[in-house]
């Protein structure tokens, strides 16, 4: 009988003991995590990554933390934490193959995330849609239309296409298309036009502007209207300079063909911002 007492108060005593270590190893192991998360955020948002990547990594580095801590917490106790470890890894294989249209765009989202074709706030032509991006997520992103829709895009269909973002550069070149009778003057047309531009002064000097004779079309002389101008204020721009042509070759009594079918208002593919 005394042999058991001493036996009990021995496993006890060390059981106690392999306790309080585990306890201590996942209370440290925990805190430590806790700190490289942190500092790992804050040296990530001085690199100036995308607040989606740091998010995620930072909480992807602490999870791995915490089951290594966990781990070694069960393994101070006496528990072969093998098996549970294949255990898992065979659950993971079955979710990542039940959700392997997921996981495709989780993938396209990190791409996106590290090489940035685009960033909240830019206008972007992508997967089909045209909006400007309002949220970049892991697996889909959220763009806003210009008429005010919401447009929640897989980002497997966007990283799998061509992207087009018209904001991500300061300046822009506003390609316009002017069609004159076979009447009128080329040198007075282009004169005109070149007047236009000088009394804009948000249209940019520096690339300049050029405009040119562009085609001899069946029913009108075309002239390339090509000004640079700041990117934010495209739109703007672009309906008043419309608007001020009309009136020019009105007033100097430029005979535009009709119908207007030469003179575009918007770029092939994309409307107004």
């Amino acid at each position: 009988m005394e042999q058991f007492i001493e036996k009990a108060i021995e496993w006890a005593s060390n059981s106690g003991i392999s306790a309080v270590t585990a306890l201590l190893i996942l209370i440290l192991g925990i805190w430590g995590a806790r700190l490289v998360r942190e500092a790992t955020r804050k040296v990530l948002i001085k690199r100036k990554l995308e607040p989606t990547l740091v998010k995620f990594g930072t909480n992807f580095l602490y999870g791995a933390l915490v089951i290594f801590v966990v781990t070694a917490a069960l393994n101070n106790l006496g528990i072969q934490t093998t098996s549970i470890i294949a255990v898992l890894g065979a659950a993971g294989l079955a979710i990542g193959l039940a959700l392997q249209s997921s996981l495709s765009n989780f993938a396209a989202g990190i791409m996106i995330l590290i090489f940035h074709p685009f960033k909240v706030g830019d206008f972007i032509d992508g997967g089909g849609v045209m909006g400007t991006v309002e949220e970049l997520g892991v697996f889909i992103s959220r763009l806003r239309t210009p008429d005010n829709k919401v447009i929640f895009v897989p980002n497997g269909k966007l990283a799998g296409d061509n992207i087009t973002n018209y904001t991500r550069n300061e300046m822009r070149r506003m390609d316009l298309v002017v069609g004159v009778s076979y009447s009128e003057d080329v040198r007075i047309v282009k004169e005109v036009l070149l007047q236009i531009i000088a009394e804009d002064d948000r249209i940019l000097k520096d690339p300049a502007p050029k405009v040119a004779v562009l085609e001899l079309a069946d029913s009108s002389v075309n002239f390339a209207f090509r000004p640079w101008v700041p990117t934010a204020l495209y739109w703007d721009i672009h309906f008043d300079i419309m608007e001020k042509i009309k009136l020019r070759l009105d007033e100097q009594g430029i005979q535009i063909p009709f119908p207007q079918r030469d003179i575009h208002l918007y770029q092939a593919g994309e409307s107004a911002a």
